[in-house]
């Protein structure tokens, strides 16, 4: 460790007390993608990207604990959201091209991400497949030098304002899954791609439809091998399983102390549920903690999966709680920034990564070991 955990504390807190935004980060659009790499650009200049990223790649080369930390006091200062444009760079195409990518591909992208030079989105759920990546129909085949693409991709966040993505393609009509997909790097600016955001019902456009029409694409672009993306997906997957969700994680723990703190104590009920909440809220963390720490040398495993469920889920219960706390038309509750945004928006929680019934099967399958159902 190149320092006393303390001291890296109290020297990410210091930092974050004196550079931490005064204004609200908009929600969506252009405005949105300026003021998420304008902050990420503030956070590379003073030495807070990427900092478990290995040093060869532009990281810090810390560990996951300090990695912890800096989370910890992000959720203390009441920074951004880290769940903003730059989120996919820095959570899954950031760590799957470290994992997976060639050397030439990590010197152009890994710097600009951390630098708050790119936005990247994800193209792997199609209307018709959901979260069933071996379902997956958009289709990449080779002619020359390319790969052209003709498909349909859904739920691809802030794909309207990104400049990459990663996309997840059929490269083999009758293989398995495991053999027959593609992960590749596609530019945001190619002739015939278009893009429709969607309103959630949160009020932002966050999510959007991505449309490729004969769509070319260097075979230089593929991450992992041709026909090798369902391994080079599942590390992605994995990175967002775990440790993306942590910051967020701790920003939920942190919300019922100060609801714990701000309910009355004629109000027992409320109590007793804050009370089980942070009882709840304190054994995910520390699950995610220990997941977190073992996977420092590896990719995540399956058991990222616990942490994703449980994020998922115990999100949506602690965003209820507030609204039932502080009343439905409270200052908290009301406005773009209010509880209500929160509330609504926990919902995407149990879908994103795969969904809430997908996590299930992994952890079933894959953590438990047991037996796979009828299908």
């Amino acid at each position: 460790m190149s320092e006393d955990i303390g001291a890296f504390r109290r020297r990410a807190r210091a930092w974050l007390n004196a550079n931490v935004p005064v204004e609200p980060a908009p929600l969506d659009g252009a405005e949105g993608r300026t003021f998420a790499l304008a902050w990420q650009k503030r956070q590379a200049e003073g030495g807070w990207a990427g900092i478990a990223w290995p040093r060869e790649v532009g990281g810090g080369g810390l560990s996951v604990l300090e990695q912890i930390v800096w989370y910890e006091e992000y959720a203390r200062a009441d920074a951004p959201s880290s769940l903003n444009p730059t989120f996919v760079g820095l959570n899954h195409a950031g760590p799957t091209l470290i994992a997976c990518g060639a050397a030439d591909q990590k010197a152009f992208h890994l710097p600009r991400i951390l630098a708050g030079q790119s936005i990247w989105c994800q193209g792997f759920s199609e209307p018709g497949a959901g979260s069933d990546l071996a379902a997956i129909r958009t289709r990449g085949r080779i002619e020359g030098d390319d790969l052209v693409i003709d498909g349909h991709k859904i739920w691809s966040s802030f794909a309207d304002v990104a400049d990459w993505q990663e996309l997840l393609v059929r490269t083999e009509r009758e293989a398995r899954a495991a053999q027959a997909l593609t992960w590749v790097i596609c530019p945001m600016d190619l002739p015939g791609i278009i893009v429709r955001p969607i309103k959630t019902m949160a009020g932002p456009y966050k999510f959007c439809e991505v449309f490729y029409d004969a769509v070319r694409i260097p075979l230089s672009n593929i991450v992992g091998g041709l026909n090798n993306g369902w391994a080079t997906a599942m590390s992605t997957l994995a990175f967002e399983r775990g440790t993306a969700s942590l910051g967020l994680l701790i920003s939920l723990t942190l919300r019922i102390d100060a609801m714990l703190s701000d309910c009355p104590r004629s109000r027992s009920s409320m109590l007793s549920r804050l009370a089980h909440l942070n009882a709840e809220g304190a054994a995910i963390l520390a699950m995610a903690y220990r997941v977190a720490l073992e996977a420092e040398r590896s990719v995540p495993d399956a058991s990222a999966s616990l942490v994703r469920l449980a994020f998922a889920e115990f999100g949506k219960k602690v965003q209820a709680a507030a609204i039932d706390l502080y009343g439905v038309q409270s200052r908290r509750t009301l406005g773009a920034h209010g509880l209500g945004y929160d509330y609504l928006d926990a919902f995407s929680e149990t879908i994103a990564g795969g969904a809430a019934e997908i996590q299930r099967n992994i952890i079933g399958e894959r953590v438990l070991g047991l037996p796979k159902g009828p299908r």
